[in-house]
């Protein structure tokens, strides 16, 4: 009997791990190649795992709950049916004690999840992840806080899970430090106190609604990025009215010709490009005290879930696409996003956002930065306005489709004059739009 291994697959570059979610099958099952077998999530998107083989799903190596590395088996799947599950002999990997030695990492056989081989120690005998050091240095938790989260994993392993429940009581617990002279001459300091949150009454009539998983991230990437960047918003009304009515000319030649749906979004997304490629020193990130220039322009485009929630995917190089190209990106990614079938590099690798508001009816807003980008741009809706026009023969009040940009940047590193000038570059190109060009 044939027996084939179903590991965890590759999901983009900055993905290592996987939580499993909810497994779609039950040891015994008859599987078909490419049915989804198991629901993962990831910090960035949730997705499902289909089968490589036709068969049985002859056992199941993880447990829901737990965080597997990327490569890893999670199944094993037999082509007979009713066959039984051959003994899974226990892996072992090859670690270095940190003296150029090595020694045999045994894996926790109880659940049959494979353990990554420890790539990084503190000062004590625990080892931890890639993934879990740079969220605490990203935080900063110290390697002896690190030390003392006790761990889910295999082996007491920290794994992403924990560190990210540890963070919000950061700092309230006192760990088990040693009082010195130079402690006390710091007091005021190390007296400080975390604000506490008041309690929220609830009453009888209240309903209690947990948040999932993503709604749970979404908050603390929101926090996080307040935290992280003093927030600047500029605001620009503009006249759109060219552009309207070019759309509403050429919007049915275009699906024709295309078999694409022409919105306003990707007409939008050309002038947010061009003004990048202006101010270049908007599409930036900051580590620390350098500023990283982008050399690539990756759009990315907030989109509401059915389930209310937030996801924002990304257009690769999107400077690099035409108005057709980017229309099929814009289509495509949003398509996907509401059914969930997003790739994690998907959603990742974004140098600048924009977030349209306007599909809810809203004028403007305040949008919040997608770390580690330092500006975002809210669309507004476009509405019908009086409006005063200028011509050779003097002003004249005439109806015209205005709308406003919202700019929110990082004032560490983008001053209110570029900021200012950016969104009004973004709302000149808007204005100067060619009512007769061509599709």
């Amino acid at each position: 009997m044939a027996q084939v291994e179903v590991l965890l697959p590759k999901m983009g570059e900055s993905v290592a791990e996987a939580t499993i979610i909810k497994w779609l099958k039950n040891e015994g099952d008859t599987v078909e190649l490419d049915e989804p077998i198991i629901e993962i999530a990831t910090d960035k998107v949730d997705s499902e795992v289909p089968s490589p083989n036709a068969g049985i799903l002859i056992k199941r190596l993880c447990n829901e709950g737990d965080v597997v590395q990327v490569g890893k088996p999670i199944a094993i799947i037999g082509s007979e049916a009713g066959a039984v599950a051959a003994p899974v002999a226990p892996k072992v990997e090859v670690a270095s004690n940190g003296n150029g030695q090595h020694h045999n990492a045994p894996v926790a056989a109880a659940v049959g999840t494979a353990v990554s081989a420890p790539l990084g120690k503190g000062n004590g005998n625990k080892f931890f992840s890639p993934l879990v050091r740079t969220i605490a240095q990203t935080e900063g938790v110290t390697i002896e806080e690190l030390e003392t989260i006790q761990g889910s994993g295999a082996q007491g392993r920290v794994t992403k899970k924990d560190i990210l429940n540890y963070l919000p009581n950061k700092g309230k617990t006192a760990a088990p430090t040693q009082v010195t002279a130079p402690v006390q001459q710091n007091a005021t300091r190390v007296e400080v106190k975390e604000e506490k949150r008041p309690a929220i009454p609830v009453g009888p009539n209240d309903e209690i609604i947990e948040m999932d998983r993503m709604r749970k991230l979404i908050a603390q990437y929101m926090v996080d990025s307040k935290r992280i960047s003093p927030h600047v918003t500029s605001f620009v009304e503009a006249d759109v009215t060219n552009l309207v009515l070019w759309r509403e000319k050429a919007k049915k030649e275009f699906e024709r010709r295309e078999k694409e749906k022409l919105t306003f979004t990707p007409l939008l997304m050309e002038a947010v490009i061009k003004a990048i490629k202006d101010f270049p020193m908007i599409n930036i990130s900051v580590d620390g005290d350098r500023i990283i220039k982008k050399k690539d322009i990756n759009i990315g485009m907030a989109a509401a879930l059915p389930s209310g929630n937030l996801i924002v995917p990304v257009i690769k190089n999107a400077d690099r696409l035409n108005l057709v190209g980017l229309t099929q990106s814009v289509n495509d990614l949003a398509n996907r996003a509401r059914t969930n079938q997003l790739k994690p590099d998907e959603i990742s690798g974004g140098t600048y956002t924009i977030s349209n508001v306007g599909n809810f009816g809203n004028v403007m807003g305040t949008p919040i930065i997608q770390q580690p980008q330092v500006a975002i741009l809210a669309l507004g809706a476009i509405r019908k306005k009086p409006a005063v026009i200028e011509t050779p023969y003097g002003d004249t009040i005439g109806i015209r489709h205005m709308m406003f940009l919202s700019h929110s940047y990082d004032h560490r590193v983008v001053d209110g004059s570029l900021g200012g000038m950016f969104v009004r570059r973004v709302a000149d190109y808007l204005e100067q739009f060619d009512i007769n060009r061509e599709i």
